[in-house]
């Protein structure tokens, strides 16, 4: 069984995750990095001259590649687990999927700290990326992520050592 985490970006998949993978002593794996190495381009550039639709594509085709690995900690693509095809290959491989849950002002805090997310991670509604985009994107997403989750973390008020400590419970 691997332990997968899923939920918007900025919640601290990748950071909670390279951690917790330490902690277990497994391999970590952010299903956005193999996206970005079989395309050679960022997220942002696949957005803008592929399409959110062949994005997409490749991200199924990552997670279906990262439903095989036993034994290690997976970052899901924050869309990743609204497609129900991702999440039930998911399922099928008896990885457990931890839901990172965080509230928008909060997730736009630590996106506009990120140095990367203007030049490698999209928009991804007219709304530019700011508060109104990831509030309006989280109602979409939320009961996705809560539905392909078996557990829950709200991680809002959390730094990354506090959240490994309750996500390692989880696991």
């Amino acid at each position: 069984m691997s332990i997968v985490l899923i939920g918007y970006r900025g919640c601290g998949k990748t950071s909670i995750g390279r951690k917790l993978a330490d902690r277990l002593w497994q391999p970590f794996v952010d299903t956005d990095d193999l996206v970005v190495k079989k395309a050679g381009k960022n997220v942002k550039d696949i957005f803008e001259q592929d399409g959110e639709e062949r994005f997409r594509q490749l991200e199924t085709e990552a997670i279906k590649e990262v439903a095989k690995l036993e034994e290690h900690v997976i970052a899901l693509g924050g869309g990743g687990a609204t497609r129900s095809e991702n999440v039930k290959v998911l399922r099928d491989a008896g990885h457990k999927l931890i839901y990172l849950r965080c509230d928008p002002p909060e997730l736009f805090r630590r996106i506009q700290m990120d140095p990367s997310t203007g030049v490698s991670r999209p928009p991804l509604t007219k709304g530019g990326g700011g508060i109104e985009e990831i509030t309006a994107v989280m109602k979409q997403r939320e009961p996705a992520y809560r539905a392909a989750a078996q557990a829950e973390l709200d991680v809002t008020r959390l730094s990354v050592d506090e959240a490994l400590v309750y996500v390692t419970r989880l696991a």
